[in-house]
């Protein structure tokens, strides 16, 4: 039997990023960012920071999955990015606190049943 050993590379993994400014002036507004943030979180994204949720997929393939489900669930008013990147661009992201350095986010570890 043949494994895949490039199945699951850093250039094969993918993290879909979801940045967002939504207006709250309005009830209306708070409630429909609320509701999306909500979302997010519910379909495995993370707070990476203020306005930008962050998502672990194992392929390509997967993160259109998730794409199309932000997609399906924008609210009426405001700006929505979506940007896909590989794992290894994303380990590559140097994250400052102030002036300190912080270590980016972990990454998941794979499981392969068959």
């Amino acid at each position: 039997m043949v494994m895949n050993t490039e199945r699951f590379n850093a250039y094969r993994i993918m993290w879909v990023l979801v940045l967002y400014d939504l207006p709250t002036e309005t009830k209306t507004n708070m409630r429909d960012a609320s509701l999306f943030r909500k979302r997010l979180l519910d379909d495995g994204f993370s707070l990476f920071q203020f306005s930008m949720y962050v998502r672990h997929c194992p392929s390509r393939e997967n993160a259109e999955v998730h794409i199309k489900r932000v997609k399906s669930m924008l609210p009426k008013a405001g700006k929505v990015a979506i940007m896909c990147i590989t794992d290894k661009q994303f380990g590559e992201i140097e994250i400052f606190f102030a002036r300190n350095k912080e270590e980016p986010p972990p990454t998941f570890q794979q499981l392969e049943l068959f």
